[in-house]
């Protein structure tokens, strides 16, 4: 196990631990479970780049939900529903040609204008047929 860094406060080993950290988007906030080091006599805290992990990810559920993005797995459902690969739908769409790739693995965040646009074609699904006439 490494050694536990030092509280640059007290100079004391600081402790492993998960405590609850708040996160806030645009006037909301969510408490998640945040794993580090933690110096329980001054307050301070550090955070790994794995810790950091966790919170990154919070942060991108929190903005999907206040911006009412779509979530990948409901991106990957709606192409599918319209018939669509990735590629076509990032040919069709706009994005590029891996851009849903991006988007169903979670490694770029879909736009609002793409989450409606999505939303729309999956009520009306039979507009792709104009779409693919025009790209």
């Amino acid at each position: 196990m490494p050694k536990p860094p030092v509280c640059p406060e007290t100079g004391k080993p600081m402790v492993r631990d998960t405590r609850p950290m708040e996160i806030s988007y645009k006037g909301q906030s969510a408490t998640i479970d945040m794993p580090g080091w933690y110096c329980d006599e001054s307050g301070q805290s550090l955070f790994t780049a794995d810790d950091m992990k966790v919170s990154d990810e919070a942060l991108k559920e929190l903005r999907l939900q206040v911006e009412n993005l779509l979530k990948p797995q409901d991106i990957k459902r709606i192409r599918k529903k319209i018939g669509l690969t990735q590629r076509e739908a990032g040919a069709i769409l706009g994005g590029g040609p891996n851009a849903f790739q991006k988007y169903e693995q979670a490694t770029v965040t879909v736009s609002k204008p793409m989450s409606n646009l999505l939303r729309v074609l999956e009520r009306h699904p039979e507009e792709v047929e104009e779409l693919k006439k025009q790209a």
